[in-house]
């Protein structure tokens, strides 16, 4: 049977969207930061990471987290909806041509309530699609969440910090290592921070955020 465009409804195409909702995905484009991908004027380090330099040495971001991409995120997490990954995977892939590999994809861990709760790791899937054509190796394990805490989204910006604070653990050797995590959304980017404090802890040398979707700055 022909797919159907998550979106529309359409014939989709192996990204699972028809041509024109493809094509009005918001990607990501303009002067960016260079750490942490948010828009900037131009192209120079925004006022957060100039204030309080993040542990992850860059963020590459494939789309925008607005409008439609919000709905795909949330089908994906919250309707079971594994078509989704797919989707969300396939503009990453494009911009993942143009990286370097790293010695690491590790997939951004969840707790194992949340893994029992939701049935996967929305982060592991989009990763196995994403580094699949590159012959890029998953290390799931590498890492762990050992506390789940309150989800991010429900919290103010100012608290996302302290919700995440020692929620991981790695007890692999990194010495040396660059390591490209893996995840669906990027805001404050808190959760990325505490896990590359814990991988470089570790012994990495390099912790890189590939990440669909960020999320436009508060006014």
């Amino acid at each position: 049977m022909p797919r159907a465009c998550l979106l529309c409804g359409a014939s989709a195409k192996d990204c699972g969207l028809c041509p024109g909702c493809r094509a009005a995905l918001p990607e990501s484009t303009g002067p960016r930061c260079p750490v942490c991908a948010s828009p900037t004027p131009t192209a120079s380090l925004c006022g957060r990471c100039i204030k309080r330099p993040p542990k992850y040495d860059y963020v590459v971001s494939a789309l925008d987290y607005i409008a439609p991409v919000d709905f795909l995120v949330a089908d994906l997490k919250y309707s079971h909806n594994l078509a989704a990954a797919r989707t969300l995977a396939a503009p990453l892939a494009l911009r993942l041509e143009q990286e370097l590999y790293p010695d690491i994809v590790l997939p951004m861990p969840i707790a194992s309530s949340r893994l029992r709760e939701r049935g996967f790791n929305q982060a592991a899937e989009i990763a196995r699609h994403a580094c699949a054509e590159f012959g890029l190796r998953l290390s799931p394990d590498l890492a762990q969440r050992i506390s789940a805490g309150v989800s991010q989204t429900s919290l103010p910006w100012a608290d996302r910090a302290r919700n995440v604070r020692g929620a991981f653990r790695c007890q692999a050797d990194l010495a040396g290592q660059t390591v490209a995590v893996v995840d669906d959304v990027i805001t404050t980017g808190a959760t990325l921070n505490e896990l590359a404090t814990v991988l470089k802890r570790a012994g990495a040398d390099k912790v890189v955020g590939w990440i669909v979707a960020r999320t436009p700055p508060q006014r």
